[in-house]
Formats: structure tokens, C-alpha cells, sequence
């Protein structure tokens, strides 16, 4: 049986398998079989004898994951393992040594959700927190537990993590006394709290750490990237020092930091234990050689410590067709195109269910049930309720009705506005977008309103209502298979045939709220995860406005690889792709990004990276320009734009080279303004300069043409 076990593995696959007892680090990227290699792992020793099944607990995250570790178990004939999350192998233990433990008393009820607990915590804290802000109150207490950090630690340790908290530190504080101690007198406990009572019990115990580390004598990590400190120090109880321990996982693929996930223990495996058989799975058997190649190329410009395991995938799969890249308008007719392209892929034989459209926000996903709903496409919602099915919908369409009924009738009056005074009766504020995560994704569930609004003619409330009804009226359909609307994140772990990943434009991904370093990071990663789900074919799109007539946007920062990635080329116009014969790769000066966006290449940054730019001289580069303007007769940005100003404020070229290196200065301009320009880098004085404008008879003429 151990030899057929090995059967149908590949190299790589082998050596995780057969890999000596001890420590073993399996860094598998996505799509190259890790969990065959893992559950084949335990089958060879097990079959082998190299150790009993009932001697073995696997861990994961997820009870999918759980179940699916223990049918391919079943089927290796390695009956009687123990596949677990790792709250069920706790609260397993837990239930089997309470007594001992607690004395004779019974384990405590756990609390599923901790809502409800934490309004009434917050009202005794004389915290104001609605159901909303509760939920955002509960994610950041439970990021604190698993993060090992006490109430008194809080305030510090929130700063450290740079936490975009749902309120005042010291007010969430509160909560998190009152609402430990609210859990004491209802007699519950809540998840943390199982994982933390089994450290305890394991830590101060010697008979049940005996007895434990008796009973599992090896260990099994799945996606240990997402491991917290909390499940690590369970982990180590479990251990107890020895040392037969396989973990799996992809840095590449850390995309939970914010529930306090660390991908640190992944990263640092190797230098805590020695002497550990390092394994890398590369070979991808999901995705074709072209979407493997875009993958590459995105995680390829990742930095920071995650970028130490990555991992460059070999696809496995025949040829197939390049990623798609699109450009629209606006993020409506955006949507139509995608549910237009999945009516044709649908007619032409793939599987409804085959199809997913993935996006950042779950508030994206109203654009895109109202286009395929129109389409006559059915779909389903991953991870969240249907748009119209939230909440802060049904209550604001309610209010909207409201006011239809006390509307003075003035066809003048402006749609938007009349809407956004409605929903700020419900607590919303368009230029406030709140922190924390529940109360962001009602924020912007809401705004999606408002956008709806500007894009609706004839611009009348009652009409717009109307709308509103009609759309919740096809979205309620019920489907029994469909298209895959999610979430990046709800995506993780699953693929599909064709993936549609959309509204990839900088503030939606990455996310205007990611400023750090690292946040940054993670939203590159969230975007190399969307790519490794696709298995035959791919679609990356943005609307350069949100609504029609919108403000444009720049595409997403992390999609230059499109362009400079010859294994994954992208369809696009001839325009686009005499455009893109032209383009220049440019890094970032400060964090290497490849940059795309027009003004972040003229900078030579990321807009997100600090400038250093000189303010004297930027005024002295703007004074300049309005009187060589006004000489010439000509508008001020016909010279320099200020985008080209603040370039050479920032980066300050010393020779004729670094000026033509600046987007928007060309050999004419170099010849007109070189010399100037120059000379106020060097320090000079406007007035030098002033006097010395070029005089040439057709300036105006050759300008205006230039420009």
C-alpha cells in the first residue's frame, strides 16, 4: 500500500511525502496539490508504521477544509485519524477533561455570536454602539484575544498594529472589560476563550499535557500563513517541545493580518527549528501557463518579509487563452459587459457554477446582481447577503418611500442630494466614511445609493424608488446554481473555470484604506489570490468612474505586470497595444512598485509613498512658469503641468538625462526650458530666469500644437 501511495506524485510531492519525522515545512503555492500532499503524507506513515492513525491530529481552518482532509483520508485507507479546526479539537478536549479541570462543573455554553453581549456590555461601559458598531467592536476584541493581548495592553498594542479601530481606543477598552465581565455572570464563554482554557489547562496541568501529547504524537498544520498567536501557543501546548510537526502554507496567500493572522511562524519556521526539511511545492495544476505567468508577475513585485517564500509557479495545464484586461467608462457599463460575457460563456457550454465574478467590497456586488440579473444570468451570493437583503438597505429604501410622500414636487431639486439627506437621517455622512469593518461595508452600501442616484433619469425621488423596488424584485429570485458572486477574501480556497476579477482601480483595490506598507502588501496578495483561482480563463476589468460622468480613477497599481509580462499578455485595442509597445517600465524610488498610473510614473512613486518634495522650490518652479505662460500667450500648464512641476521639485535632475526622464518633458521642451529649468534646480533665482523666456515667433503655435 506505502507504494502506492506515491503513486501519480510528482518530485516535489515525494520528498513532502517520505520526508523524515520531525519538523517539516511543506511552502505550497496555489493550485500545486497540498492537501493531496499532505493527506498522502499521513497515509505513507501511517500505512508504513511509521505511526498510528489515532497518533495523529491535522488541523485546519475551515470545517470544509476538515471534511475534505477526511474523506481523502478515508479513501488512503488511513481510517481514524483525527481531522479538526482547530476550535473543534479544543472544545473536543475541553468537553473530555472539563470535569477534571473545572471540578466536577459542567464546560460553559459557547457564545456563537457576541453581538448581542456586546451592546449590553457596551451600555453598561456608557459606550453609544448600535448593532453595527457592536459587530465592528466584536472583530476587534477577538482580534485582541487572538492576538494574546490583555485590556490593559490594548491602547498600545492597537498603535503598534496600526488598528483602524471602531472607536476610541480607550473606549474599546471599556467594552472589553465590561464585556469579559458580562460573559462571567451569563456563565458562557466564547471562542478565544476555548482556545485560551486549553493552553491553561495544557500549561498549568501536567496530567492533562500527559495525557494529550500521549494521545497525538504527530501534528498537522494546514494554511499555517494563517495561523494567530493564540492558535500557535495551543499549538505549542499540543507540542510540548517535541518536535514531528508538518506545516503548509503560502506567504503569497496571507490575506487575514487583520483578524490577526501572521504568517510570521510560516516565515520563521526554518530558523526555529534547524534542522527542518524545507520543501516547495511550484508545480500548479489548476491554472494554465498564461494566468500562472500573470500571477508571477504580480507577486513578483511583493516586498517585505512574505516576499522571502515566494514561490514561482510552473504551470502544469496545456495553453489556454491570455488574460483579458478592460478598460470601461464607469462601473456600470462595466457590469454589463461582464454579465454579457457570461451569457456568452454560459451559451457556449460552461457551467453557470463554473463562473465567478470576484471583487474587494461586498458592497460591489449591487452593480453586478443588477447586470446579470437583466441578463437573464442566474447567480449566487458567496459570504454576504444579497444587496437588497441588508439591513441598512431595506432601511433606507424604507425611508426613501417616506420621503417620496412628503416631496414638495420640485423637478429642479437635485436626485443625489435629496437621497444623501435622507440616509444621513440614518446616521450616514458621505464624507465620513466610518473605520472598522461592518460599519465601513454599511457605509458603503449606502454610498452605492447615492451613486445610483446620480445615474438615474428621469431625476425624480418617486421614480428612483420605484427603481430601487424593481431591482430588489429580481434580485430576490431564487437560483439553484449560478454564477459565484464573492468576495476576494470568501474566494480564498476555491476556483473556478473562468474568473471574472472587477472594479480593480486604486481605492477600490487596493483599498483606499490601506496606507501602510504592509496594508499595501496585502492587497497585492488579495490580488494574486483572485488571479490562482481561475483555471482556464481570465478577466480583469475596471470602470474608470464609479458612476457615469464620475471622477476617473487610476487602475490598480499591482496590474503593470500586464504590460511588462511577456508569458501573459492581455487583449486589448489597437490603441491600447500600440500604447503599451510604447510604455516604460518604472519602479517606485521608494518601495520598487512597477508604476502604471500616468502621475505616480511622472513622480516616480506610488502616490501613497511620502514625497520629498522641495516646497521652496516647487513655488519658485510655479512662478517661473506663470510669467514664461504669459509671455508666450499661452495657459500655464502648456509649459508644465503641476504634475511635472512636483516631479522636478521631488526628484531634482541635475542633467539634460534625468529632465527627459520626466514624463512631460520632451526634446522641444528640453529645448525650450532646459537651460531655465536647470538653472532653478541649481538654486537660481526666478528673476534670472524671467527675462530669458524664449522669444520665438511661433512659440504660441508650436506649444499649442505640442500640448
Amino acid at each position: 500500500m506505502g507504494g502506492s501511495i506515491l503513486r501519480g506524485l510528482d518530485e516535489e510531492q515525494t520528498a513532502a511525502v517520505t520526508a523524515a519525522p520531525g519538523p517539516v515545512c511543506i511552502l505550497a503555492g496555489a493550485g500545486t496539490g497540498k492537501t493531496r500532499a499532505i493527506t498522502h503524507r499521513i497515509a505513507h506513515r501511517v500505512v508504513t508504521g511509521q505511526v498510528q492513525a489515532r497518533h495523529v491530529l491535522a488541523v485546519t481552518f475551515t470545517s470544509r477544509a476538515a471534511a475534505q482532509l477526511r474523506e481523502r483520508l478515508g479513501s488512503l485507507e488511513a481510517h481514524g485519524v483525527q481531522a479538526r479546526t482547530f476550535h473543534a479539537a479544543a472544545l473536543r478536549q475541553l468537553r473530555f477533561f472539563g470535569p477534571r479541570l473545572l471540578s466536577g462543573r459542567d464546560v460553559p455554553e459557547l457564545v456563537e455570536s457576541k453581538t448581542r453581549l456586546i451592546m449590553l456590555a457596551a451600555t453598561k461601559a456608557s459606550v453609544r454602539a448600535d448593532r453595527t458598531i457592536a459587530r465592528d467592536l466584536a472583530s476587534e476584541i477577538e482580534w485582541a484575544k487572538s492576538s494574546l493581548v490583555e485590556p490593559g495592553e490594548y491602547v498600545v498594542a492597537a498603535a503598534k498594529a496600526n488598528r483602524e479601530t471602531p472607536l476610541d481606543p480607550e473606549q474599546v477598552v471599556a467594552v472589553y472589560v465590561a464585556y469579559e465581565k458580562a460573559k462571567r455572570s451569563a456563565g458562557v464563554i466564547d471562542f478565544e476563550d476555548l482556545l485560551r482554557a486549553m493552553c491553561w489547562g495544557i500549561e498549568e496541568h501536567s496530567d492533562v499535557a500527559e495525557q494529550i501529547r500521549a494521545q497525538y504524537r504527530h501534528l498537522v498544520v494546514d494554511e499555517y500563513q494563517d495561523v494567530n498567536p493564540l492558535q500557535q501557543r495551543l499549538l505549542d501546548a499540543w507540542l510540548g517541545g517535541r518536535r514531528d510537526l508538518t506545516v503548509v502554507g503560502d506567504a503569497a496567500q496571507t490575506i487575514y493580518s487583520f483578524t490577526g493572522a501572521t504568517s510570521s511562524y510560516l516565515v520563521d519556521f526554518a530558523r526555529r527549528y534547524r534542522d527542518a526539511t524545507v520543501v516547495r511545492l511550484v508545480r500548479d495544476y489548476r491554472s494554465t501557463p498564461q494566468i500562472v505567468g500573470l500571477a508571477n508577475a504580480v507577486i513578483g513585485q511583493a516586498r517585505g518579509a512574505e516576499s522571502r517564500l515566494r514561490l514561482d509557479l510552473v504551470g502544469q495545464r496545456p495553453p489556454g487563452p491570455d488574460p483579458e484586461i478592460r478598460v470601461f467608462p464607469d462601473e456600470v457599463t462595466e457590469a454589463v459587459a461582464v454579465a454579457r460575457r457570461c451569457a456568452e460563456l454560459i451559451a457556449s457550454g460552461t457551467p453557470a457554477q463554473e463562473i465567478a465574478i470576484l471583487f474587494r467590497a461586498n458592497a460591489q456586488s449591487e452593480t453586478y446582481e443588477e447586470a446579470l440579473a437583466d441578463a437573464g444570468v442566474p447567480y449566487v451570493l458567496r459570504g454576504g447577503e444579497r444587496f437588497f437583503e441588508r439591513a441598512e438597505i431595506r432601511q433606507a429604501m424604507a425611508s426613501l418611500r417616506a420621503a417620496t410622500r412628503a416631496e414638495s414636487g420640485d423637478e429642479d431639486e437635485d436626485l443625489p442630494g435629496t437621497v444623501s439627506s435622507v440616509l444621513s437621517g440614518l446616521g450616514w455622512q458621505p464624507e465620513r466614511p466610518p473605520p472598522g469593518g461592518a460599519a465601513r461595508e454599511r457605509w458603503e452600501a449606502l454610498a452605492s445609493l447615492v451613486r445610483l442616484a446620480s445615474a438615474f433619469q428621469p431625476a425624480s425621488l418617486e421614480g428612483f424608488v420605484a427603481d430601487l423596488a424593481r431591482r430588489a424584485e429580481q434580485q430576490h429570485v431564487p437560483t439553484v446554481a449560478g454564477v459565484t458572486l464573492a468576495s476576494l477574501h470568501s474566494a480564498k480556497g476555491l476556483e473556478w473555470d473562468a474568473v471574472f476579477l472587477v472594479g480593480l482601480a486604486e481605492g477600490t483595490l487596493p483599498t483606499s484604506y490601506a496606507r501602510s506598507f504592509e496594508a499595501l502588501e496585502e492587497e497585492r496578495r488579495l490580488l494574486y489570490v483572485g488571479i490562482t483561482r481561475a483555471r482556464q480563463w481570465l478577466w480583469l476589468s475596471l470602470g474608470e468612474a464609479r458612476s457615469p460622468g464620475g471622477r476617473a480613477r487610476r487602475p490598480c497599481r499591482f496590474l503593470p505586470a500586464l504590460n511588462s509580462n511577456p508569458s501573459a499578455p492581455s487583449k486589448q485595442t489597437p490603441k491600447a497595444r500600440s500604447d503599451r509597445r510604447k510604455t516604460v517600465i518604472v519602479s517606485c524610488r521608494v518601495c520598487g512598485t512597477t508604476l502604471f498610473a500616468g502621475i505616480d510614473r511622472k513622480l516616480g512613486r506610488c502616490a501613497t509613498c511620502p514625497s520629498t518634495m522641495d516646497e521652496d522650490l516647487f513655488e519658485r518652479l510655479r512662478e517661473w512658469r506663470v510669467r514664461t505662460a504669459t509671455a508666450a500667450k499661452v495657459p500655464a500648464y502648456v509649459v508644465f503641468t503641476d504634475a511635472t512641476l512636483t516631479a522636478l521639485a521631488e526628484r531634482r535632475p541635475s542633467d539634460n538625462a534625468g529632465l527627459l526622464a520626466i514624463a512631460g518633458i520632451g526634446s522641444r521642451k528640453l529645448e525650450l526650458y532646459g537651460e531655465a529649468v536647470r538653472g532653478l534646480l541649481a538654486g537660481d533665482s526666478v528673476e534670472k530666469w524671467a527675462d530669458e523666456t524664449p522669444a520665438q515667433k511661433n512659440l504660441e503655435k508650436d506649444l499649442a500644437t505640442e500640448a
